[in-house]
């Protein structure tokens, strides 16, 4: 998939999908600059082994960068015009910021581990494990950023809104439905196109990334289950944003 609608999703992505929950997810809360000093939104700072593939058969870290520049401008374009339309300014996202080791970024005084992807509200900004979001985008291909920039994106506008609910998943369920409406609306728009199968892969992926039958849905971190995830992301991909409640 690219902005420029040229590509398109590719590849296991559920896969990739149980590995963005299993590695922690996504929260909201305050934030450190990185230490030792911050690198280029996007930038690309270490990755795995070049002898790695994926789908489409591009494993460079250029591109990868190339996918979070256009994931976030795509985004950002989308904010804008929802923003615009309402009569209100919008401000993008301030920084996207790549990481290499754990406790390299903290948030809210909580140091983030590897294998992770947050939205930060205090300093506004996107981080994520650069060697981690690499593997995942040879192994799987440009979705995985896609995914993972509009659902982190909808949490910095969740805060813009001043949206907060009381239960995590309740946030959690919201941010799936809007970055389906991001990607819906970009796909009709003809901002992104949209392969042969690629729906079926987002079904696929969603249906993998529930959180544990028992753990209770009033948990702290709690997502949602496999069916009101994958229910939240489609409402939002087939209705845009009248169905994620932001009313």
């Amino acid at each position: 998939m690219d902005r420029r609608s040229t590509g398109r999703f590719r590849g296991p992505l559920a896969g990739l999908l149980v590995a963005l929950v299993a590695a922690g997810g996504c929260f909201v809360g305050g934030v450190s600059d990185p230490q030792g000093g911050e690198p280029a939104p996007g930038e690309p700072t270490a990755a795995p082994g070049t002898a790695a593939t994926r789908a489409d058969g591009t494993t460079s870290v250029e591109e990868f960068a190339q996918d979070v520049a256009d994931a976030q401008a795509v985004a950002e374009r989308y904010w804008a015009a929802q923003f615009r339309a309402s009569g209100e300014g919008f401000r993008p996202i301030r920084r996207i910021i790549p990481y290499q080791r754990a406790g390299e970024v903290s948030c809210g005084g909580q140091a983030l581990p590897r294998n992770n992807a947050v939205y930060c509200s205090q300093g506004d900004f996107i981080a994520y494990d650069v060697a981690w979001s690499v593997a995942a985008f040879r192994q799987v291909g440009d979705a995985f950023v896609f995914y993972l920039l509009g659902h982190e994106y909808a949490h910095g506008i969740q805060v813009r809104l001043g949206i907060r609910y009381d239960f995590t998943i309740q946030q959690e369920l919201q941010a799936d439905c809007m970055a389906g409406a991001y990607l819906g609306d970009s796909v009709r728009s003809r901002a992104l196109t949209l392969g042969e199968g690629d729906l079926e892969e987002f079904r696929e992926g969603l249906a993998a990334v529930g959180d544990d039958p028992d753990q209770p849905w009033f948990a702290e971190g709690s997502h949602g289950t496999a069916e009101q995830r994958t229910e939240s992301f489609f409402n939002g991909y087939e209705r845009s944003l009248a169905a994620c409640d932001l009313g």
